[in-house]
């Protein structure tokens, strides 16, 4: 039986010069070992599980951060059509009516088109008006209230907990939980 050695002698080698396997000092081949070991596994699963504790409170946040906007938008929308009542009839109308095809009858306006995080309603008196925005709860939006008023006056009247910066003193539109405007 014929040894496997190349032509410099190495152990291991063939005459064609490819390499076969020689086992090391009692350490078996691992032929065909494939895939990952349970430690792996568990490892990548705890830096996944982290990864996403880290990340998902910060998206929610900004998920509720992009649905203000759409209260803030419709209220400054709002207090835009109702001063230009003002400036062409000198008194507001006497009621807000939900949004349909056509100019609104008489004495009427329109609130803004559907809004789908919140709910604008609007009290009319002939020289004031309050418009105010509630957050919707199928949408997450459970405690949200911001109003604006004919004096441009914005104000956070509620928020749910854990955010901070609404109430009586509140003079703009929180959009943070740290009470930032």
């Amino acid at each position: 039986m014929e040894k496997a050695l190349g032509t410099t002698g190495q152990r291991g080698a063939t005459r064609s010069g490819t390499r076969t396997h020689v086992p090391i000092a009692g350490i078996a081949p691992r032929y065909g070992a494939r895939g990952y070991t349970l430690l792996e596994i568990m490892i990548t699963v705890a830096v996944v599980a982290i990864v996403a504790a880290i990340a998902l409170p910060s998206y929610n946040d900004y998920v509720t951060r992009s649905r203000i906007v759409e209260a803030t938008s419709s209220l400054a929308d709002m207090r835009t059509r109702l001063e230009q009542y003002f400036a062409d009839n000198r008194q507001y109308p006497a009621a807000c009516i939900a949004p349909a095809a056509g100019p609104a009858p008489a004495g009427r306006i329109w609130l803004p088109a559907a809004s789908k995080f919140f709910a604008i309603s609007c009290a009319l008196t002939a020289t004031t008006y309050t418009v105010t925005a509630t957050g919707d709860a199928a949408y997450g939006m459970t405690g949200f209230a911001y109003t604006i008023d004919e004096a441009n006056n914005r104000r956070t009247t509620a928020l749910p907990d854990g955010w901070s910066g609404a109430g009586a003193s509140s003079t703009c539109w929180v959009s943070r939980k740290s009470g930032a405007c």
